[in-house]
């Protein structure tokens, strides 16, 4: 209890110590009444008193374990905040060795870089001279064989040969990287179309019928033989037979030979039609034609016109004559000296200065 309780607790023992005698008798009761009143009061204040007592002790029992659970965090705050502070040291160690390492691998990296500009220069030129090598081995091969056409083409009137040769260029001239040389193309291309149209429409098939023609006049049937004269028994019959055996008349007007001789006739007309093949292969036009003509002379002249056989030999016969392309010639040597005079003029350029590439500021 509080002083002031205890001081009220004194000053109502007093007054109950007092002599009867000193109170007024009439104002007993009320002092009884107002005693009471002041000891619930006193009562009440004491609880009040002890109440609030207890709930500070209540108070600072929670405040007691909230401040020993603070402690602790504060504690375990503490040591992670040593071991943080343990970790900053070590990375800042780190980071010290990783600051080091850097700066030799930036030296390495200059280092590096320096080599690897030298060595782009070196390529650089390098390239040049192997693109300038490249393209100048590309139309050496594209000269020698406008050159082979052309030859090849005045020499033995071989137009298929001498396109293919004027084809090979054609793609020579295609991967030459120079774009000075790109316009060439058009004529070599005009030269090798006016080639592909003197070429007869197959050579290889126009060969076969011919040797199929060989081996066929072997079985044609020729001429039939004049007639036999009917028997006669008159006189002259009995001359005519007893002069048989000294002298012997026969007609040499364009008759057909004899059965003896048709072994000339038929070798005659295969080695015409031999003579053919070869004029075909040698691109020999006008002999070939002659040679076509011959044998359809002596077919016609020595064979059955009348067979089935000797009529077919001569469809084919006019068939391989018409396949022939026309007696046009072509001019070639245009390209080759378009060639020659682009080279000329391309060699008096000056050499242009290898590009270097442009490096990076160095870091």
């Amino acid at each position: 209890m509080s002083q002031d309780d205890t001081e009220s607790a004194g000053a109502a023992s007093s007054r109950e110590r007092l002599p009867t005698a000193s109170r007024p008798a009439p104002n007993r009761g009320g002092s009884l009444a107002f005693a009471l009143l002041l000891a619930i009061l006193a009562v009440a204040a004491a609880g009040y008193v002890g109440w609030r007592q207890w709930q500070q002790e209540r108070s600072a029992g929670r405040d007691s374990q909230t401040l020993n659970a603070t402690q602790q965090q504060v504690a375990g705050l503490q040591r992670t905040l040593d071991t943080l502070t343990g970790d900053q040291t070590s990375l800042r160690q780190r980071l010290g060795d990783a600051d080091q390492v850097n700066r030799g691998l930036r030296e390495e990296l200059l280092g590096q870089s320096e080599r690897v500009r030298n060595l782009e220069d070196a390529v650089a030129k390098l390239s040049e001279k192997t693109l300038s090598g490249h393209d100048a081995m590309l139309l050496d091969e594209t000269e020698s064989l406008l050159r082979l056409g052309k030859e090849r083409y005045d020499l033995f009137h071989d137009a298929q040969g001498a396109a293919t040769a004027y084809a090979a260029a054609d793609q020579a001239l295609a991967a030459v990287n120079d774009g000075a040389f790109s316009g060439l193309r058009q004529s070599v291309a005009a030269e090798h179309e006016a080639l592909a149209k003197l070429q007869p429409a197959d050579r290889t098939a126009a060969l076969g019928v011919l040797t199929r023609l060989r081996e066929e006049v072997a079985s044609l049937p020729l001429k039939p033989l004049d007639a036999p004269v009917e028997e006669d028994t008159g006189a002259w019959t009995r001359v005519r037979r007893a002069l048989a055996s000294v002298i012997t008349i026969r007609r040499d007007n364009g008759a057909p030979l004899a059965v003896a001789d048709a072994r000339f006739a038929r070798e005659l007309a295969s080695l015409d039609l031999a003579q053919a093949q070869l004029a075909l292969l040698a691109f020999d036009r006008d002999a070939y034609l002659a040679a076509l003509r011959r044998v359809d002379a002596t077919l016609t002249a020595q064979f059955d016109g009348n067979a089935q056989a000797v009529q077919q030999a001569h469809t084919q016969l006019t068939t391989l004559a018409a396949q022939l392309p026309p007696s046009s010639s072509v001019q070639l040597g245009a390209a080759l000296s378009e060639l020659r005079n682009l080279r000329s003029v391309h060699a008096l350029k000056p050499e242009s200065a290898p590009a270097h590439s442009s490096s990076g500021t160095r870091p």
